[in-house]
């Protein structure tokens, strides 16, 4: 059986890695989630730091024996004068690394000012929403779109599109 490791504990980010796996391969897998530091913001407000921190988070975990490497970290960006809400999903071997992004969306004003003020977007929308622990649950975009598209599904898209390189790994192997 072969081992996934995802850098987190977050039951969203472990199930969504789980369900993309299962639509990938035909394998068997033994999915842990390990918790592991970014070491950026705790809320990354740019692409490249989002992207960063994603890669920082496999890094710490170069001591553990696994076929899989899972990253998600979570990130906003402001563009013109609101901001966007993204995910980059990394994912690594001993040879091989894909990454993807999620699709993005813009986040309502209210949202924006919390985030000026130094909140994660999970706590700016527990604030707004009266709720408690969004980000482990279904998250913004969860919230904005009713469920219609739920924290886990949108991670979902982005994993599959990160294991391009590895169903593809002839055409990959001099990336």
């Amino acid at each position: 059986m072969k081992k996934v490791i995802i850098a987190s504990t977050n039951p969203v980010k472990i199930n969504a890695t789980k369900k993309a796996f299962s639509l990938v391969f035909e394998d068997e897998f033994n999915f842990e989630g390990v918790s592991s530091d970014s070491n950026v913001s705790a809320q990354p407000k740019s692409d490249l730091e989002t992207l960063t921190g994603a890669r920082n988070r496999l890094s710490s975990l170069n001591e553990i024996e696994a076929d899989y490497f899972v990253s998600i970290e979570g990130g906003v960006e402001k563009r013109d004068k609101a901001y966007e809400v993204f995910a980059w999903i990394v994912i690594q071997n001993n040879s091989i690394e894909g990454k993807a992004k999620t699709a993005t969306f813009e986040l309502p004003n209210a949202i924006g000012e919390l985030l000026d003020q130094g909140l994660e977007l999970g706590d700016a929308d527990d604030k707004i929403f009266k709720r408690n622990n969004s980000k482990q649950k279904n998250g913004a975009v969860g919230i904005f779109t009713n469920d219609l598209i739920n924290r886990t599904d949108y991670y979902v898209h982005a994993i599959i599109l990160s294991l391009i390189p590895f169903k593809n790994s002839i055409l990959y192997k001099n990336n």
